[in-house]
């Protein structure tokens, strides 16, 4: 079977990359800093997985990294010390030397149709362009907002704890929820199309919801009352550099609040409303995707919502 490499494998979005190309009957390759990235986690078919060290600011790392594969999978990473664009196309132009039949790189966030946006936005434009440049065959997705968010550190404790769903959306905020699960079906169900080489899609879960009704859900299936309590966005900047703990050094914690801040306040008013998705125009692309994506209240039903089931804050 055809092998799929994926960077930052022991991440969130990684794991749910590797959990979906398992179960779809690739082989697959991690790569990671970490000897044993999926330490504490419950994944079907993981001892078939190979594991392989890159350094992501290393670029002489790379062809070990990659050779052999047939498919190459990207996040980039939240707290990256290089630009997008610099990285992906990075990552392009080393996957176009070794012969990879498609890079396909999940920007985790909205990407604009015009210049002139602010914040990752602009650099998922940038990165595109770098991608398409580097000579690799490349796809690419914007999810636009993870369910899986929710069990993060910076979120799940107010939920568990407090009985209050914490975020920095105003009251009438849309937007489409995505399982990071179903953006990997995505990633999987590009791979054979050759429509979607040299293309990109932003991609979001099957409902639009406000933050009332992410709150109703919530309450739904804890069988209590879970109150949307809206923080402002430096608020939530803060809440995120507490979730980092020591991860972050201290001189980027306060850069990197403010431009948490500065993210969801642009988010809140941005007449192009990036956390809102066409899916009918999804599903024109995607067809075999239509009543197969995961709604909100089926995700938040399934999940372990304990202490023991961590999830990273970043990744």
């Amino acid at each position: 079977m055809a092998l799929i490499t994926v960077f930052g494998a022991s991440g969130r979005q990684g794991m749910a990359q590797v959990r979906q190309a398992l179960k779809a009957g690739y082989d697959v390759r991690a790569l990671s800093r970490q000897p044993d990235p999926f330490a504490g986690f419950d994944i079907e078919g993981i001892d078939k997985v190979e594991i392989r060290p890159v350094d992501l600011y290393d670029t002489d790392s790379y062809h070990d990294a990659l050779e052999g594969s047939d498919y190459v999978f990207y996040t980039h990473p939240l707290q990256a010390r290089a630009d997008r664009a610099v990285l992906v196309g990075q990552v392009g132009a080393e996957a176009a030397k070794l012969g990879v039949k498609r890079v396909v790189w999940n920007t985790s966030s909205w990407i604009p149709d015009k210049p002139g946006e602010a914040h990752t936005y602009a650099g998922n434009t940038a990165g595109i362009n770098a991608l398409w440049r580097s000579g690799a065959p490349g796809t690419v997705f914007g999810s636009v907002l993870f369910m899986d968010n929710l069990l993060t550190n910076w979120a799940r404790p107010f939920i568990v704890n407090e009985g209050r769903y914490v975020y920095p959306h105003n009251p009438e905020l849309q937007a489409n929820w995505i399982s990071l699960d179903d953006v990997a079906k995505f990633m999987l169900a590009s791979l054979e199309r050759p429509d979607m080489e040299g293309a990109w899609l932003n991609i979001g879960g099957p409902e639009r919801l406000i933050g009332k009704q992410v709150a109703q859900i919530l309450s739904d299936s804890f069988g209590k009352p879970i109150a949307y309590a809206p923080c402002t966005p430096a608020e939530f900047g803060r809440y995120l550099v507490d979730a980092a703990g020591d991860g972050m050094p201290e001189e980027e914690k306060e850069p990197f609040a403010a431009g948490i801040a500065a993210f969801y306040e642009y988010n809140n008013t941005a007449p192009t409303r990036p956390f809102e998705v066409e899916m009918d125009h999804v599903y024109e692309r995607f067809p075999e995707l239509e009543g197969e994506l995961e709604p909100m209240r089926d995700w938040v039903d399934r999940q372990d919502w304990s202490e023991s089931n961590h999830r990273p804050a970043f990744g």
